[in-house]
């Protein structure tokens, strides 16, 4: 991990500056409502892509089917991926997007470099950090051709994983590639453990 910003002294004072963040306030129909669990505690990183409507309106990370999915494949129950002393969920775009065409749209590109090198400094006792779709995946090289060329790459570095989006719109790519459940998923939830141990 880099060094903490000199301009937030304190990880209180980071997640405050980025709670209040408004910098795309003039692209957001839905407005700024940055949705995001941080404690310098955490041993597990998940970064995903960014909040969708139900997260928003809740404003609770993975509070929709998504969120049911993502807990399953990591093994977890709700209190422990709600417990920001184990895990830290900080996505590419803290707010909503808003949609088209039925779709979410992709995170803000300002986002994260505005506020990933402010916020995730402060996340010292990381053991494992996981990617969770596309968007975190072009976060972290090495960059692949594909979603299914980076998380078929997930023995290379066992301390940061990468995984599809779980989202119900999915279920097509997940028939399409069973070795991510057969093997990936076995792997993750193991990795999970040691990582939280």
């Amino acid at each position: 991990m880099t060094e903490a910003s000199p301009a937030y002294p304190t990880w209180e004072a980071a997640s405050a500056a980025a709670r209040a963040c408004q910098a795309c306030a003039a692209d957001l129909a839905h407005g700024c409502r940055p949705v995001f669990q941080l404690h310098p505690d955490a041993r597990v990183l998940l970064i995903g892509q960014a909040p969708g409507r139900k997260v928003h309106a809740s404003g609770r990370p993975f509070t929709d089917a998504s969120g049911d999915q993502l807990r399953r494949w990591l093994g977890m129950d709700e209190p422990t991926f709600y417990d920001p002393h184990q895990i830290a969920l900080v996505p590419a775009g803290l707010c909503y997007p808003g949609t088209e065409k039925g779709a979410d749209l992709p995170p803000r590109p300002v986002c994260a470099p505005l506020w990933h090198p402010v916020l995730l400094p402060w996340l010292t006792q990381l053991r494992l950090t996981v990617l969770i779709g596309r968007y975190a995946h072009a976060l972290h090289p090495p960059n692949a051709a594909s979603v299914a060329e980076r998380v078929a790459a997930w023995r290379r570095d066992p301390t940061c994983i990468a995984i599809p989006h779980p989202s119900p719109r999915n279920r097509r790519w997940l028939r399409q590639h069973p070795w991510f459940e057969a093997d990936v998923i076995p792997a993750l939830q193991q990795a999970v453990r040691a990582a939280l141990a």
